[in-house]
């Protein structure tokens, strides 16, 4: 009878074994700091809903993202210059953004 409490024990201990330590770590006890290992969408959803807004037409080939730590990244072409400042300033001005970092390409359509 001893054999099958002390079997049943170490059972129960190797089943708790990872539960506890996977308790103790921080990165996943602390729910607060989630934003900080994952991609933050909602900013970049928000930077993408004020290009759609502005109506301009070749802010619509701009591609945003948007790294843990509120920095947007910007990509893609646009018509002009005027249209790449106009997508940093956007993205500046949207809640959340710490800073922002553009790679648009200006390429004018031909006429």
């Amino acid at each position: 009878m001893n054999k099958k409490a002390i079997g049943a024990g170490v059972i129960a201990a190797a089943l708790a074994g990872p539960v506890l330590v996977l308790a103790a770590d921080p990165t996943v006890a602390d729910s607060s700091h989630t934003p900080h290992y994952v991609k933050d969408s909602p900013i970049t959803s928000a930077v993408k809903t004020k290009l759609a807004a502005d109506h301009l037409s070749s802010l619509a080939r701009i591609k945003v993202d948007t790294d843990r730590n509120g920095i947007v990244w910007l990509s893609g072409t646009t018509d002009t210059q005027e249209a790449a400042d106009r997508a940093v300033d956007i993205a500046r001005n949207t809640a959340g953004v710490a800073q922002v970092k553009s790679n648009i390409v200006v390429t004018p359509e031909p006429q």
